[in-house]
């Protein structure tokens, strides 16, 4: 069930002087007439729609008003191009003629509203305001379906990932109390061996499900404060819960020290626990892996890297995304929920910083995260 908190119009138009009006139009006076009236917005103009399409690709437009009848590219096709692109984008047309046929077109194709040329300017910055508000709605109506389907999903993750243990461990807890098994007897033996890891695996889970649940309560916003990284690095490689079922796995720390930097410790922490657990994961029992940390002027550089499995080509480009996960052996049973990556990436891009991955199928992986000195939005 989403719920849909009530904002005022000032709360969900803020910072409005920074908002960006794209006037489209093949006539240079309307787009003028346009532009004088419309001078609380940073506004940028196109004379045509593929022109205009060009603009919005680059990013960063709120609202596109735009001609109907123009050469190479129409209002009704940069419209339907629009909407393909971002369905939330709101776009305003003008026409010179009230024809129904017109507009009925313009409708289907999801335009959010129309004005006659010439504009009436008090009108004109009326139904930007507008329509800027009904962006802002919008936007907050897709981000609260996305979050649902993300909810929806994660349930339906963790039922599957609880769902084969806890039915192993039953059927033996049943089997035991029927007086079918033997304590004494080798199978009986090893299929309780069985159980006690299946156990230890339910335990896993909901350690990590319990982290899982604080990331994703703890906010967006990161609290920055001065954080000793090489000592951090240090104790989040000797912590990984992943060196228990590894014993002759080598590791190897190359930390040279850096100065502090500006980090959400929590986050941080977080992001480097997710990738260095991942190399002891996925490695062999036998190998190394490495955490190196080096000074590189402006920005410090963290290289995690393993000679465990890797992965294909084809793999690759999925890692950051949610509830992906590296199936190997192709078992389906992998552990896990596939969200450690997505949210590594998202902490370190709060702290300016970028996350890339190396990896080749059967050697191992290389993990280069870079971290700024500075961190943006916070003070030294």
């Amino acid at each position: 069930m989403i719920e849909l908190t009530q904002r005022s119009d000032q709360e969900l138009v803020q910072d409005m002087d920074r908002k960006t009006i794209l006037i489209v139009d093949n006539e240079p006076v309307i787009r003028e007439l346009c532009s004088k009236v419309l001078t609380d917005y940073n506004v940028v103009e196109a004379s045509d729609g593929e022109q205009a399409l060009r603009i919005f690709m680059e990013g960063g437009v709120d609202v596109i008003l735009t001609d109907v009848r123009m050469p190479r590219l129409d209002g009704l096709e940069l419209l339907r191009r629009l909407k393909e692109q971002e369905p939330t984008v709101v776009v305003i047309m003008m026409t010179g003629y009230a024809d129904k046929e017109l507009i009925l077109k313009a409708l289907k194709a999801d335009a959010d509203d129309f004005i006659i040329k010439p504009p009436n300017l008090l009108q004109l910055k009326s139904m930007v305001h507008k329509a800027l508000v009904k962006k802002a709605l919008k936007e907050e109506i897709a981000s609260l379906k996305r979050l649902d389907r993300f909810k929806t999903n994660f349930l339906s993750l963790v039922s599957h990932k609880f769902r084969t243990p806890i039915t192993s461990i039953s059927l033996f807890l049943q089997n035991l109390s029927a007086g079918v098994c033997d304590l004494a007897d080798p199978p009986t033996r090893e299929a309780l061996e069985l159980i006690c890891r299946e156990s230890s695996y339910l335990g896993t889970l909901v350690s990590d499900l319990l982290a899982f649940s604080t990331v994703m309560d703890s906010g967006g916003t990161p609290q920055f404060a001065p954080c000793n990284l090489t000592a951090l690095l240090s104790q989040l490689l000797e912590a990984s819960k992943e060196w228990a079922g590894k014993p002759e796995l080598k590791r190897e720390c190359e930390l040279e020290p850096v100065p502090e930097l500006l980090l959400d410790r929590e986050k941080i922490s977080f992001a480097l626990q997710q990738v260095i657990d991942n190399a002891i994961k996925f490695s062999r029992k036998s190998g190394q892996v490495t955490v190196s940390l080096q000074h590189l002027g402006d920005s410090c550089r963290i290289v995690v890297k393993d000679e465990g499995i890797g992965m294909t080509a084809e793999q690759l480009p999925k890692v950051f995304e949610k509830f992906y996960q590296v199936d190997a052996e192709r078992t389906g049973q992998v552990r896990g929920f596939g969200l450690g990556l997505f949210y590594a990436r998202d902490f370190i891009r709060m702290h300016g910083g970028s996350i890339g991955i190396e990896s080749e199928f059967g050697v191992g992986t290389r993990v280069t995260i870079t971290l700024p000195y500075r961190t943006p939005g916070a003070s030294a």
